[in-house]
Parts: structure tokens; C-alpha cells; sequence
């Protein structure tokens, strides 16, 4: 079905309003993928976080005017489906690569993080990228380790006199 010009104005702005707070971007061909498996897809990616467009790439490419994912304007070429996740880096890689190999119709073609495009090979690299709790969980463990290691060696001698006093205890009563 066509877009009349209005409805096209409304895909590019609401496109525009998705890539301005979007943190990345993941584009990957779709072409003979079911119905089904698109809407299971999209399901799953409500669940995490991913916005899920399939759009022509002419409005795509008006849409991310002034945005960090100008820089994939020149490869926005066949029939293109377009994740974006908004607040886990990760999120669009984890579910791009989850679905592709599950079906190897879709295929990964770029990237985007930080304005600047890398191949569909890097989804895997984007995808292992930790999620906003594993990372603060990571920092947390980093920023307690030296204070549990200066308790300790604070707490040694203390704990020595204590063994020795026992150990001396134990003898005089033998």
C-alpha cells in the first residue's frame, strides 16, 4: 500500500523522534522472512526495549537528518529493517543476532553506535555489550574490591595476636 504525502510526513517525524534518543542503531535485510516471524520479532522487541521499523529508505534517510546515524545515509540501499534501542546499547544487536540464527534470511548489514557505521559484522560486538545493571554491577565490584582488600589488611594483625594468644593458651593448659 502507498503512502500519500501526509502519511509519509508522519513516518519521517515519528523516524526523526526515534533516531534523536536512540543510542543505537541496527539495520538488516528481511527479504523472505514470514509475517509471523516478523511479528514475533517485533513482540520481542517491545519486551527489550527496541524500537522495530520496516520503512522505505528514502524516508529513513530524511528522517536521520541531523542525527547521530547520518553517517549511514549512503548505505541505506534494498529493503532494510531498522532497530534502534533506546536505552541498552545491546539491546538491537542482542536481538538482531538471537533472531538471526534462528533464520538466515535475516542478514545484518550495518551497524551504528556513537555516529559512526561499522559492518553487520559488529552486531556480535554489539551485542555483547553489558547491559546498564551488568555494568554498574562490574563498576560496583571494581570500586568495593580495594576497600575489602584494605579491611583485610587492617584486620591481620589483629587476627594474628588472636591466633597467638590461643595457640600460647593452648599449650600452657597442656
Amino acid at each position: 500500500m502507498a503512502l500519500n504525502l501526509t502519511q509519509k510526513k508522519e513516518v519521517v517525524a515519528e523516524l526523526a523522534g526515534v533516531a534523536g534518543t536512540a543510542v543505537s542503531l541496527v539495520a538488516a535485510e528481511y527479504a523472505g522472512l514470514t509475517v509471523s516471524q516478523l511479528t514475533d520479532m517485533r513482540k520481542k522487541a517491545r519486551v527489550s526495549g527496541v524500537y522495530l521499523k520496516v520503512a522505505k529508505n528514502t524516508l529513513v534517510s530524511r528522517a536521520i537528518e541531523g542525527t547521530d546515524y547520518q553517517c549511514v545515509d549512503a548505505a541505506l540501499v534494498g529493503p532494510l529493517l531498522y532497530a534502534f534501542s533506546h536505552e541498552d546499547p545491546g539491546a538491537a544487536g542482542r536481538l538482531i543476532k538471537e533472531f538471526a540464527k534462528a533464520n538466515e534470511k535475516l542478514k545484518p548489514k550495518l551497524v551504528a553506535i556513537g555516529g559512526k557505521m561499522y559492518p553487520g559484522s559488529h552486531v556480535e560486538v554489539l551485542a555483547s555489550l553489558p547491559t546498564r545493571d551488568q555494568a554498574l554491577s562490574l563498576l560496583l565490584s571494581v570500586m568495593v574490591q580495594p576497600a575489602t582488600q584494605l579491611v583485610r589488611v587492617l584486620a591481620e594483625p589483629a587476627s594474628q595476636l588472636a591466633r597467638v594468644i590461643n595457640a600460647t593458651g593452648q599449650s600452657k593448659a597442656a
